[in-house]
């Protein structure tokens, strides 16, 4: 059996793809980090695993079609199979829906469709939820839309702050997602 050849996306500290990456057993092989910021820590944390790196400036290409049919090339060039979103701040379009249907996975850090987009952990934290969660979901034309694989409920406690929620959540995020991802890639394989 083949293993599947995967590309994670990220823009910020890179805490879920180190999650991904220390997985015991993976049963995919992440071949290639794509990132929008070329100062995010998740660069680090690619080249420390060993993880190829491609980096672009959305602003240096006229429109996101232009600058997903170079991340298409990439990835072709890589042969991936499966997308994994992990903190990537943009919305994905055609060119990469179009090219892997049911294949671009998200992690969003709210019970969806309860809170997407933009701090969610937040939102449901000013709105004095007493549960929050992450949901692992596949990705589609939509904000945080998409169908959902799982989610894990993570309580909201009386006495808590925003960042020991956000904590909990990153831990669920980081216990969750690997396992859906061996899920999907073992189903798929």
């Amino acid at each position: 059996m083949t293993t599947a050849q995967a590309a994670i996306f990220a823009s910020g500290t890179g805490s879920n793809f180190q999650a991904i990456m220390e997985t015991e057993n993976l049963l995919c092989d992440v071949v290639l980090l794509v990132c929008d910021k070329s100062d995010a820590a998740v660069v680090d944390k690619a080249k420390n695993h060993g993880v190829p790196t491609f980096i672009f400036n959305p602003k240096d290409f006229e429109s996101k079609a232009d600058y997903e049919r170079v991340l298409l090339e990439k990835l072709r060039e890589r042969d991936v199979s499966w997308i994994f979103l992990a903190g990537y701040m943009r919305i994905v379009g055609p060119v990469l829906l179009d090219e892997f249907p049911a294949r671009i996975v998200n992690i969003h850090p709210s019970l969806l469709p309860a809170y997407p987009g933009l701090d969610a952990i937040g939102q449901a934290y000013e709105a004095g939820e007493d549960t929050t969660g992450v949901t692992v979901h596949y990705v589609d034309d939509g904000i945080d839309t998409g169908p959902i694989i799982e989610q894990q409920e993570v309580p909201i406690y009386a006495d808590d702050t925003k960042g020991q929620l956000t904590k909990r959540i990153q831990r669920a995020e980081h216990n969750l997602y690997p396992q859906v991802i061996q899920r999907l890639v073992e189903r798929d394989g």
